[in-house]
C-alpha cells in the first residue's frame, strides 16, 4: 500500500467515535433504566420497595385482617375485665359480694317455695271443690230418692197381695210398709204410688187410698233394699204375711237383683219451714 493510502486510512480511524462497551448479557440499558452512579446495594433495595405498590385486593384483605384482630382484642379485654376486677378486689368486697349472692339465692328459693305452695293450694281447692260438687250431687240424689222426686233402681223384692175376699184393710198394708222400712227398705212403690215419709193409707169404701190415690187388689209392693233382710222381715212368725193370710189373702214374695221404682212425687215446698244455714 502506498503512503497516501496509509495516511487516508489512519485519518478515517481517527475520526470514528470511541467504541462503547456492551453491558453483560448483551442487553442495552435505556436512558431511564440507567442505574444512578454512586448508590450502594441496600440503597437500591430500599428504593425498589418504597413507595409500595398496593393493589385493591391486597388492601381489602388487609382491612379484613385488621377488623378481625380488633374484634378478638375487644372480646378478650371484656372477658378479662370481670376477672381482673375480682382479682383486684379487697377481701371485704369479696365477702360482701358473696353475701349478696347468698341473699339473692335465698330470696329466689323463698319465692319458689311460695309459688309451689300457691300451686298446691290451687290444686287442693280445685280438688275440694270437685269433691264438694260430687258430694252435693250424691246427696241430692239420695234426698230425691227419699222424697220420691227421682226414680231409683237396685236389688230388692216384689210382694203381691191377692185379696179375693176384699178383707184386706189399709192398716194391714200400712203394717207391711212399716215392717219394710224397719228392715232397711230405701224405696217403696205400691200400685204406681210412691211411698214417702209422709205417706198415709186410708180405707175408702171397698178400696184403699194411698195419699188420696185409690188402689185396688191385687196390691203389689215394689221395694228396693237388701233382699236377704226384706223377705225374712215379712215372714217372721206373727208378721205381715201371717196376718194377711189370716184374712184369706194370698201373699207371694220374690227376690230380684233389679227392682225399678219409677213412680214420682212432685216436690213440695214447705209452708213454714226454712233452711237455717246462711
Amino acid at each position: 500500500m502506498s503512503d497516501h493510502g496509509k495516511t487516508t486510512g489512519h485519518r478515517f480511524r481517527a475520526e470514528l467515535p470511541a467504541e462503547v462497551t456492551a453491558p453483560p448479557g448483551g442487553a442495552q440499558e435505556t436512558p431511564g433504566e440507567r442505574r444512578p452512579a454512586g448508590l450502594t446495594g441496600r440503597q437500591r433495595l430500599v428504593k425498589g420497595v418504597w413507595p409500595p405498590r398496593v393493589t385493591r385486593a391486597q388492601l381489602i384483605v388487609a382491612l379484613l385482617l385488621f377488623g378481625l384482630g380488633f374484634g378478638l382484642a375487644v372480646q378478650v379485654a371484656s372477658n378479662s375485665d370481670g376477672d381482673s376486677a375480682l382479682r383486684g378486689a379487697r377481701q371485704e368486697d369479696l365477702v360482701r359480694i358473696l353475701d349478696e349472692l347468698d341473699d339473692r339465692t335465698q330470696r329466689l328459693e323463698d319465692e319458689k317455695q311460695g309459688l309451689e305452695k300457691q300451686r298446691d293450694e290451687l290444686e287442693n281447692s280445685s280438688d275440694q271443690a270437685e269433691e264438694a260438687r260430687k258430694q252435693t250431687v250424691e246427696k241430692e240424689r239420695q234426698l230425691g230418692i227419699l222424697a220420691g222426686t227421682v226414680a231409683a233402681q237396685g236389688p230388692g223384692i216384689t210382694m203381691t197381695v191377692q185379696d179375693t175376699k176384699g178383707r184386706v184393710e189399709a192398716d194391714m198394708l200400712l203394717d207391711a210398709v212399716q215392717e219394710l222400712r224397719a228392715a232397711g227398705a230405701e224405696a217403696i212403690q205400691v200400685n204406681g204410688v210412691r211411698v214417702v215419709a209422709g205417706t198415709f193409707l186410708t180405707d175408702s169404701g171397698d178400696t184403699v187410698s194411698v195419699d188420696g190415690n185409690k188402689i185396688t187388689a191385687p196390691y203389689r209392693f215394689k221395694v228396693i233394699g237388701k233382699p236377704q233382710d226384706l223377705e225374712p222381715a215379712l215372714n217372721i212368725p206373727g208378721g205381715v204375711v201371717q196376718t194377711l193370710e189370716k184374712e184369706l189373702a194370698t201373699v207371694t214374695v220374690e227376690r230380684s237383683s233389679k227392682i225399678v221404682v219409677d213412680a214420682l212425687r212432685a216436690a213440695e215446698r214447705p209452708d213454714y219451714a226454712r233452711s237455717s244455714s246462711r
